[in-house]
């Protein structure tokens, strides 16, 4: 069902992994998708880049969607202004939707290699939070500035278990604390304006760099319940599931009542009745059908066993800071 058509929406960073996804799930639901990144195609692309605007554009329209491939870098902010006005002036200043996802702060992670914050260079904070929190605060000052004046709209803000959990470090967990905080204080302002605010954490996605690391994983065999839960794929979704949930948000006559909040998007998968491009629906990761499996992998293969119930934010959270590096 085209539930989307006639409405404009924006992905920032979509150029692999979960933004493609998400382009994709808004052009299956028939939505006019402008998408952004640094790589419009391959002669831009670097070897270490997976994708470009080009490549999510051939996608999108696969799928059924319009799709303006827009080359932006994120840490602009005059890149940034000019694809607002593009927008405001190809679209006579309707804007429906936008997803904050650019995010550049991974081989930063990587190249941190787990260390402790002090043996890392400051640096490490911007190459996290520049192009990730403060981009989406950047690109939601000027979306806010469409959608208020039409009184309607949604945001929404990529986030993570990052901003509950100890994962990939200080500087990363921090900035997903921050995208939650800034989804749930723009939503105090937007709502007297009909404008909707929301932070989604996706689960275990497998996009592309995230399946060469748990291929890498799997070739070291390396044989602790957190690398085997990685290799061994287990509860993945893909990037589309999320692309998926948001086009059925931005669908959602009432979406307002859902503003200021975080939403898991294994949750909403459940409650708006959708799959993934398998037509799996993974657990959310805090339901009792992932938290028992993940701990005891003899459980892995009869997990549909187990009941999908959710565990107490308490005890996930007594749970981290018994082991925080977990």
């Amino acid at each position: 069902m085209k539930s989307l058509e006639g409405k404009v929406t924006l992905v920032t960073g979509a150029t692999r992994g979960i933004g493609r996804g998400i382009a994709i799930g808004l052009g299956e639901a028939g939505a006019t998708v402008y998408i952004t990144g640094r790589s419009l195609n391959k002669s831009d692309a670097s070897d270490r880049i997976f994708g470009t605007l080009g490549e999510t554009q051939l996608a999108v329209e696969e799928a059924g969607g319009v799709c303006i491939p827009v080359q932006v870098d994120h840490s602009d902010d005059e890149q940034v202004r000019l694809l607002f006005e593009r927008i405001q002036d190809e679209q006579q200043g309707q804007l429906d939707l936008l997803v904050n996802n650019a995010y550049a702060g991974v081989q930063a992670l990587a190249n941190a290699n787990g260390q402790p914050f002090w043996d890392c260079n400051p640096s490490l904070w911007d190459a996290c939070n520049n192009v990730g929190l403060r981009s989406h605060y950047v690109a939601s000052v000027f979306a806010a500035r469409m959608m208020t004046k039409r009184k309607s709209g949604l945001i929404c803000t990529i986030s993570s278990w990052g901003g509950l959990f100890y994962i990939f470090g200080t500087a990363y967990g921090a900035g997903k604390a921050g995208c939650d905080r800034l989804a749930s204080d723009m939503a105090v302002e937007l709502k007297p304006h009909n404008v909707a605010s929301v932070s989604l954490w996706p689960g275990i996605v497998g996009t592309e760099l995230f399946s060469q690391f748990a291929s890498e994983m799997q070739q070291q065999n390396q044989t602790d319940p957190k690398s085997l839960l990685i290799s061994d794929r287990y509860n993945w979704e893909t990037p589309l599931l999320t692309g998926r949930v948001i086009a059925a948000l931005a669908n959602e006559p009432n979406v307002i009542s859902r503003t200021g909040r975080v939403h898991i998007v294994a949750e909403l998968a459940k409650q708006y009745n959708l799959v993934d491009q398998d037509g799996s629906r993974p657990a959310s990761l805090r339901s009792l059908r992932f938290v028992l499996p993940a701990a005891l992998p003899i459980l892995r293969n009869y997990s549909w066993l187990v009941p999908d119930i959710k565990v107490p934010w308490s005890l996930l959270l007594l749970s981290a800071l018994a082991s925080p590096k977990v």
